[in-house]
């Protein structure tokens, strides 16, 4: 007797499902009742039926497994080609990210350059600039200093040879050792001034047969020259023959006639020299004039290319120098320029 559906068996797997067979309820006969042996026989047929319907559903549900995992894989590679897609959209995206901030930055490095060298351009010519304005002041200050140290030199050079027009005439009292000119009175005898004979020097013409006798003998007036003349401090004056002074002496004709302080010579003195602050002055005759005066523009030029006033090559300078020592030459040998 069917007693109902079979039941599936614990031990298959869970994916499998027990497949449901129509079972045929064969009754008894009217004519023939049930015998014991098939009672005893229809567990063996049910478990036959039992075989046969696990046979037939075991390929059911191995295709069923096949399309349920090709499904799942089907999905999963959907889902990963999906996945995929959406990397490389973003990896795409941040390529083009880095790209557009690599060009960024390379436009902000060219703009730093150019930024940067134009403002080395710029201090470059700001320092050259000022540079130049700074050579061009100590130039000119250079300048200045020098024009007026040749200025204070020129002052200097001019008071130590100074040429007055209007020399005024040499106190005798003052200066004793200036010779005085004798004049012949028109008159027998002579005569001579009471208020200045005794402030006079002892001093006549030469045709009297006296020798005139100065302060200082020629040797030692030469090495006071000598002295100022390397000291600078050498004043030459001019004189008029106007403004010596005369002494009468009876029949001796002395007008413009005097000595020369330093040859001791009787020449006709035009000048005079001045030692010095001192107011003593001594009568030159032309000859020592020049000589001196020689001496003096030699001793000038050195001086002012020391101080360096003289702004030119060594071989201008030295012909100069070389024409100077030519003039003391000239002058010493006697050659100078006569004067009217």
């Amino acid at each position: 007797m069917w007693s109902g559906p079979p039941q599936p068996d614990e031990g298959l797997p869970t994916g499998l499902s027990a497949v449901s067979v129509p079972w045929k309820n064969l009754g008894p006969s009217k004519g023939h009742r049930e015998s014991p042996g098939s009672l005893v026989e229809n567990p063996a047929s049910r478990k036959e039926a039992q075989g046969e319907e696990h046979s037939a559903a075991a390929p059911l549900d191995v295709s069923r497994l096949r399309s349920s995992s090709m499904e799942i894989r089907e999905k999963g590679s959907e889902f990963l080609k999906e996945e995929l897609y959406k990397a490389q959209k973003e990896l795409k995206l941040k390529d083009e990210e880095c790209e557009r901030l690599c060009k960024v930055r390379a436009q902000l490095e060219q703009e730093l350059e150019e930024l940067t060298a134009s403002l080395f351009q710029e201090a470059h010519k700001m320092v050259r600039e000022a540079n130049m304005k700074q050579a061009a002041s100590e130039k000119q200050l250079k300048e200045a200093w020098g024009k007026i140290d040749m200025l204070q030199a020129e002052v200097t050079a001019l008071k130590t040879l100074v040429i007055t027009s209007t020399p005024a005439s040499p106190n005798r009292e003052l200066h004793p050792q200036l010779l005085s000119p004798t004049k012949a009175g028109p008159r027998k005898g002579h005569s001579r001034h009471k208020s200045t004979s005794s402030s006079l020097c002892p001093v006549v013409c030469p045709t009297a047969g006296h020798i005139p006798t100065p302060d200082k003998d020629g040797k030692e007036l030469s090495a006071l020259v000598r002295a100022a003349v390397e000291d600078n401090t050498l004043t030459i004056e001019p004189v008029a023959s106007q403004t010596l002074p005369t002494v009468k002496v009876p029949t001796v004709e002395c007008n413009n006639i005097n000595t020369c302080a330093l040859s001791g010579l009787a020449r006709t003195c035009h000048h005079r020299i001045r030692l010095g602050d001192s107011e003593s002055h001594y009568y030159i005759s032309p000859s020592s004039r020049a000589r001196i005066t020689a001496v003096c523009n030699f001793f000038t030029y050195i001086r002012y290319i020391q101080q360096g006033l003289v702004r030119q090559d060594a071989e201008p300078m030295f012909w100069e120098i070389m024409r100077l020592r030519k003039g003391m030459s000239l002058a010493k040998l006697g050659f100078f320029p006569q004067e009217a």
